[in-house]
C-alpha cells in the first residue's frame, strides 16, 4: 500500500461520500437477504461472514461481509459504512471472528481505512465496488 493511495482515518481528513446502498436496504439485507446468504459467506471466495458481539446488548451477531486478504490479515469493504452496527461493535471490542472459505480466524486490531484505489480488492470487484462508492475498509490483524 503506497503512501498515496491510502489513508487511515483520521479527524484531519474528509469524509469520503457515504456509500450507495442506503440504510433502507441495509435493514432489508439484515431481515431478509443475510438470513440467506450467511449460509454462502464462509464458503464463497471474496465472502466471509463476521460473528461479532453487540455493544448493548452483548448477543453474538453474524453479519455477511465483502472480504480480502491482506499481508496480515483482512480488509473488509464497508458496503453501507463506518456507521454499520458491526463496523461499530468491532470497533468497541476490538476484535471479531471471521469465516471464510471454511477456515474460521480471531481478528483483532481494527482500523478504518480509506481507500478511494480499492488496492487490495480483485480487478473483477474494483469496479462494482467504484459503482457502489465504496471507499472504506475495516483492516484487521490476524489474532496469534
Amino acid at each position: 500500500m503506497s503512501a498515496h493511495s491510502a489513508h487511515r482515518a483520521s479527524a484531519a481528513h474528509r469524509q469520503p461520500p457515504a456509500p450507495r446502498l442506503g440504510r433502507r436496504l441495509a435493514r432489508f439485507n439484515r431481515a431478509v437477504t443475510n438470513k440467506a446468504s450467511i449460509h454462502l459467506a464462509g464458503f464463497v471466495p471474496g465472502l466471509g461472514m463476521v460473528i461479532h458481539v453487540g455493544r448493548r446488548t452483548r448477543n453474538v451477531y453474524r453479519t455477511p461481509v465483502i472480504v480480502f486478504r491482506t499481508k496480515d490479515g483482512f480488509r473488509i469493504a464497508l458496503t453501507y459504512g463506518r456507521t454499520s452496527d458491526w463496523v461499530q461493535n468491532a470497533l468497541v471490542h476490538g476484535a471479531v471472528r471471521l469465516v471464510a472459505r471454511r477456515r474460521e480466524y480471531e481478528l483483532n486490531e481494527p482500523e478504518l481505512v480509506t481507500d478511494p484505489h480499492r488496492q487490495h480488492v480483485p480487478l473483477l470487484l474494483r469496479g462494482v465496488l467504484r459503482l457502489l462508492r465504496v471507499s472504506e475498509f475495516l483492516d484487521f490483524r490476524r489474532a496469534g
